[in-house]
């Protein structure tokens, strides 16, 4: 099993979750990225994205860690669409899992949201306002 770290629209209960699941994924644990993101709203969509950025000093983001069998890592992988890629994450819980991260250049046009501390934070706000 391959651990990934999701933390936009692959979350649980959210839209894209069910691509893990088709994939023979399980949920591992809720776990928080060391301070080290900015977590930004991308444009586009729908369904609406996140890009994590990786910094020297930023935010401490809310992702789920899943665990996916090895082939069903390669086909999930292989369909994420720039400016989405994977690479590995700092977690809080001294874990290093692979994870969605954002190229810069995919960052034009989009909105930061690193002070929600995550996307369900940020999509519930959308709720609200």
């Amino acid at each position: 099993m391959i651990e990934i770290a999701v933390v936009g629209a692959h979350l649980s209960g959210m839209v894209l979750n069910p691509e893990l699941v088709r994939e023979g994924a399980e949920l591992r644990r809720a776990v928080l990225t060391e301070p080290c993101y900015r977590l930004f709203a991308l444009a586009g969509g729908p369904p609406k994205r996140p890009g994590l950025l990786r910094v020297a000093q930023g935010h401490a983001i809310a992702t789920e860690v899943w665990a996916l069998p090895a082939d069903g890592f390669g086909r999930f992988v292989a369909g994420i669409p720039a400016p989405l890629c994977i690479g590995t994450l700092r977690l809080a819980d001294g874990t290093t899992p692979k994870g969605f991260l954002v190229e810069p250049e995919g960052l034009t046009g989009a909105t930061e949201i690193s002070e929600f501390g995550g996307w369900r934070a940020f999509i519930a706000s959308l709720a609200t306002a």
